[in-house]
């Protein structure tokens, strides 16, 4: 089950975000911005967490990632590409699910692209690669794949 992290008590998690563990929860959390956690089905255990930008852009380094969620959230706006900017997961395949049901839950809000802005890895490419998505971009900082 996806599950918006929408207040303090579950932000602990952001603690265990192996990308970007210095984002501050209410940087993950401001508008234009969203977290999620996929809870197991049976023991409501988190599985996996992935937070999302809403953008009109696709960003390259992680301040055209701030400067565009905050230009695509204004007058009740979003923007139409979900920006997946950071996932990790506590379960083996977990990653991947959570990705997609992302990607579902995006789309009933209207986005109709769907791209990350993942590290210069090996780990990134080999997991997006892997799980259907295409490289697009990629800069001195970050790079993009795209769903």
């Amino acid at each position: 089950m996806l599950k918006p992290i929408e207040n303090s008590d579950l932000w602990h998690l952001f603690n265990d975000d192996p990308v970007r563990p210095y984002l501050t929860a209410q940087f993950r959390t401001s508008p234009g911005r969203e977290a999620f956690v996929l809870l197991d089905d049976h023991t409501s255990k988190p599985r996996a967490v992935i937070c999302v930008a809403y953008t009109n852009q696709v960003p390259l380094t992680e301040q055209e990632l701030d400067y565009f969620s905050q230009a695509a959230c204004q007058e009740d706006e979003q923007g139409h590409i979900a920006v997946f900017y950071t996932v990790w997961s506590y379960d083996r395949g977990a990653g991947r699910d959570i990705v997609f049901a992302a990607q579902d839950y995006t789309r009933s809000k209207g986005c109709t692209r769907w791209v990350t802005l993942s590290p210069l890895t090996e780990m990134a490419e080999k997991f997006h690669i892997k799980n259907g998505a295409v490289q697009t971009a990629k800069g001195t900082q970050c790079q993009n794949f795209e769903y």
